[in-house]
């Protein structure tokens, strides 16, 4: 060996001489060669010798921790003669010696990252043997199962998988498959990568069956079974909750449950195949409720269509069917129960006298169970009372129900209560099996519900037929039967609320003292926990027996044992004063989690309510923006109404200048005096107009009034709110401050109105000055002398009362400073402001329009008449005019 090592350390230039080197290590180092050649009629430990033989070349090869980096090195060549052989003698060092290997492996730089490269050589007989490689390398050492994960392996795994053809693919397939169950089984961290990566989508094409399953090939079987293990170690009861609850999710959205469901319905699936289907569809669901939902309404394809459920239970209670499934079938029963109410009750409902189907043309869960719950075969008796145990399993509700459970035992006799019946059944005499069965039914009925244990004790005869029982000395086989009659007595004791004079718990214990002994009870209990079935069904959930015969004990109903087992042995020597005592301490333990549910209840509502004051805060606040939202809009539209305003009045002054240069060229040549009439009558109907759009302008000066006393109202509402609560007081500032702010623009808009007021003035003197015919320039110059001292006196009036509502402006401010008024009332008062302001808007628009539409028509006007040639004059022209012959006047005197 030493040379062959020196061999492969000093001649790396030549290849072919390494491959022989590689070689002959392989062979020496490797059984396989010598197990092929044994024959039949040799040595039986010759084997042994075979294996201890290459076990001690390899402990000599892998002294020298070089050697294994050496080897590292060389499966890195590309040359086919240095790389196989080096990957096979490398995987003959793992078979024989893993553990040192790996270690080895694991401190040797970038050692698992170079043997990952082989899954990418394109010649398919190294990649095969690398997949082989790291099968060993990966065996039991979480923390190279890691490194190879990270290493991309289950990329190239199931891309491999896929080129092989999934199912259908040949042995590299399961070679792959095995390899992947060694990177997921107990290896939280790479289950939770493989998750992550959305690997569980790339296995539903794993499990698409034709409608043709006949026929299928062994390696075919092979790579489904271990396909459907695969998805079993991703679901395993024994991961922890939170990974195999995000798997299982994560299953469902694929459509990989329905995929999986489709196979269990499906026809012509081989019976190892379906059985262990029917085994990952039970962990796939198990505590699952949206995959537990699903399930449920899976339907087989038969005529009448039935449920998948019932179906099931169907092979269980057959006799006929094989023992593997009808193990699987309840494991998948059971797993459809745990932590599902909802399907309990399902279960329930259907041995309930309501909602039994009375035409009989379909079978119901429950119906199923009770046939195999009293059919001769105890194996159908067992699966169906521990079935039907896991149907009550933490539910009180349930337990309660189940007694109103009759059953119609012959014709012309009455009905008896499914409770009274099982204890006939007890009382006969069957098979140990079918006790056993009935026992762990009856226990978990009874456990945590008074009133089954009422029912339970009120039949007579039950407490003469457990002391009976317990009190004999039977064989080992009956010894577990004595220790369940032991623990439902111990029930029957624990869960008594005395409602029955005759059973009272003192009672009950005294007549152990009498007919049993203490320590004979505790003793005859104590068989149940020390049997060794016990302890194998202790294990995992799944119910995994080797023969009928062992099948004796559920996993839930270890736990119930365990749970009860010492609090059943105190009870039975507590005193009828600790008795009271714990009593009592029940009643105010019940009364405090009353007390505390009911402050729970409490805080729930606070919360509640809480959550709507936050709520209407936020709506509050919205619409406190939309508001502002909308003031903004409104003054921004303000602005355009006054740039239109201006632009008007400077078009009406050039119209005004226009006009006063040409005046002096009209004359009275040619004119008409009927046509003069007829301008007369339309300029009086025209001031008639004016005078009514006066009277529209004192209408909104009333509106401005009533606004007026309306903020004077506002102000006394606010004055007289001042004792309200403190908790309003910043939201209503806020709207304080926007309440401001939309009375300034009513101020804003009064000004508003007062300059169109003036502007209508003018334009009224404009009118009064239009027609000359009426009167003479000294009447027309006492008009507008009047009409000017009405316009200051309006102005000053106007100005008045600007700074009067500047007063109540501020008396306003000092009434908002010391109120706190609630928030529902601003809110009405500046909707009613925000009104009135669409209001004034929507009249000053229409106020412009109609002055608008009089000063085109007086323009027509007075181009008519001058084309008629009377002569027209206005205030400006006479004001031009005497200005004009007061400066000559001047000039003649500044002459003298």
């Amino acid at each position: 060996m030493e040379h062959l090592i020196h061999v492969l350390q000093t001649d790396r230039s030549d290849s072919e001489i390494i491959g022989y080197a590689l070689d002959t290590l392989y062979n020496v180092i490797s059984n396989d060669l010598e197990e092929e050649e044994q024959d039949d009629s040799e040595e039986e430990n010759l084997p042994k010798q075979v294996d201890d033989l290459g076990s001690q070349f390899t402990e000599i090869f892998i002294k020298q921790q070089e050697n294994v980096t050496l080897l590292l090195t060389l499966v890195e060549e590309f040359d086919f003669h240095v790389r196989w052989p080096g990957v096979k003698l490398l995987t003959s060092l793992l078979k024989q010696q893993g553990t040192q290997v790996q270690q080895i492996i694991l401190v040797s730089p970038m050692g698992v990252s170079r043997l990952m490269d082989l899954l990418a050589d394109s010649r398919e007989v190294i990649r095969n043997d690398g997949v082989l490689l790291l099968q060993q390398l990966t065996k039991s050492n979480a923390a190279i199962q890691k490194i190879v994960a990270f290493e991309n392996a289950f990329e190239r795994l199931l891309d491999i998988i896929t080129e092989e053809g999934n199912s259908d693919g040949g042995i590299v397939v399961e070679d792959c498959l095995l390899l992947l169950q060694n990177l997921l089984k107990n290896n939280n961290s790479n289950q939770n990568f493989f998750k992550e990566g959305s690997y569980i989508q790339r296995m539903k094409p794993w499990f698409e069956v034709g409608d043709d399953n006949c026929g299928w090939s062994a390696q075919k079987v092979t790579n489904l079974h271990l396909m459907l293990q695969l998805v079993r170690v991703l679901v395993s009861p024994t991961n922890p909750p939170g990974a195999t609850s995000s798997c299982q999710k994560a299953m469902f959205h694929c459509g990989l449950l329905q995929q999986l469901c489709t196979i269990l319905m499906a026809t012509g699936v081989p019976a190892d195949i379906l059985t262990e289907t029917i085994n990952t569809v039970s962990e796939v669901i198990r505590g699952c409720q949206m995959n537990q939902d699903y399930f449920a309404s899976v339907n087989a394809p038969s005529n009448p269509p039935r449920p998948a459920i019932v179906v099931l239970l169907m092979s269980m209670v057959n006799e006929r069917q094989p023992f593997v499934l009808r193990c699987a079938v309840l494991y998948c029963f059971q797993c459809f129960l745990y932590k599902n109410q909802k399907g309990q009750g399902e279960i329930v409902s259907t041995l309930l006298p309501s909602t039994i189907d009375a035409t009989g043309n379909s079978v119901s869960a429950g119906q199923l169970l009770c046939g195999g719950l009293f059919s001769t075969d105890s194996l159908s008796n067992w699966c169906a009372a521990v079935a039907l145990a896991h149907a009550l399993q933490e539910n009180a509700t349930l337990k309660e129900q189940l007694l109103r459970v009759q059953l119609a035992t012959s014709i012309g006799n009455p009905p008896v209560s499914l409770l009274q019946q099982c204890t006939n059944i007890l009382s006969q005499g069957s098979k140990v099996q079918t006790r056993v069965g009935l026992l762990m039914l009856l226990c978990t009925w009874l456990s945590n519900c008074s009133i089954a244990v009422t029912h339970f004790l009120h039949n007579p005869a039950n407490i003469p037929f457990l002391t009976g029982q317990i009190a004999e000395n039977l064989g080992e086989e009956e010894q577990l039967v004595q220790g369940l009659c032991a623990l439902l007595l111990g029930i029957s004791i624990y869960y008594n609320d005395n409602s029955l004079e005759n059973y009272r718990k003192e009672k009950l214990k005294q007549l152990i003292e009498k007919r049993i002994g203490r320590e004979n009870f505790i003793e005859k209990l104590g068989f149940i926990s020390k049997h060794e079935l016990y302890s194998r069904a202790a294990q995992k959930p799944q119910p995994s027996f080797s023969s009928p015969d062992h099948m004796m004990f559920d996993h839930e109903f270890t736990k119930l044992v365990k749970e009860l087992e010492g609090v059943i042995s105190k009870a039975i020597y507590k005193s009828s004063e600790e008795d009271k005592k714990e009593e009592e301490v029940k009643k105010t333990l019940e009364q405090h989690d009353n007390i505390v549910t009911h402050y729970k209840k409490v805080i729930r509502e606070q919360d509640q309510e809480l959550e709507e004051l936050k709520q209407r805060i936020n709506t509050l606040t919205s619409q406190n923006e939309q508001l502002q939202g909308t003031v903004t809009q409104q003054v921004s539209q303000i602005q355009q109404h006054k740039d239109q305003y201006n632009l008007l009045k400077v078009q009406l002054g050039k119209d005004t200048q226009h006009h006063n240069s040409h005046s002096d060229t009209f004359q009275m040549n040619g004119i008409q005096m009927e046509e003069v009439s007829k301008l007369k009558e339309e300029l009086e109907e025209w001031k008639n107009k004016h005078e009514l759009l006066q009277g529209q302008l004192r209408e909104k000066d009333s509106v401005i009034e009533k606004l007026k006393t309306s903020q004077l109202e506002m102000g006394a509402t606010e004055q007289s709110s001042q004792t309200s609560k403190s908790g309003g007081l910043e939201l209503s500032n806020e709207l304080q401050k926007e309440l401001e702010m939309l009375r300034s623009q009513i101020q804003l808009q009064s000004a508003e109105i007062s300059k169109l007021q003036i502007e209508n003035q003018r334009l009224q003197i404009m009118n009064t000055t239009a027609d000359p015919v009426l009167g003479d320039s000294g009447a027309t110059a006492a008009n507008n002398s009047e009409l000017e001292g009405r316009l200051e006196q309006e102005i000053k009036e106007l100005k008045s009362e600007v700074k009067a509502l500047s007063e109540e402006k501020e008396s306003l401010k000092q009434h908002l400073d010391s109120s706190s008024s609630t928030v529902a009332i601003l809110q009405d008062e500046k909707s009613k402001l925000q009104q009135e302001v669409a209001e004034s808007k929507k009249e000053q628009d229409d106020l412009l329009v109609l002055l608008a539409d009089q000063d085109q028509k007086l323009s027509a006007l007075k181009i008519k008449l001058k084309d008629l040639g009377v002569p027209v004059e206005d205030e400006d022209d006479i004001e031009s005019g005497d200005q004009g012959d007061e400066d000559e006047d001047g000039d003649e005197e500044e002459q003298d």
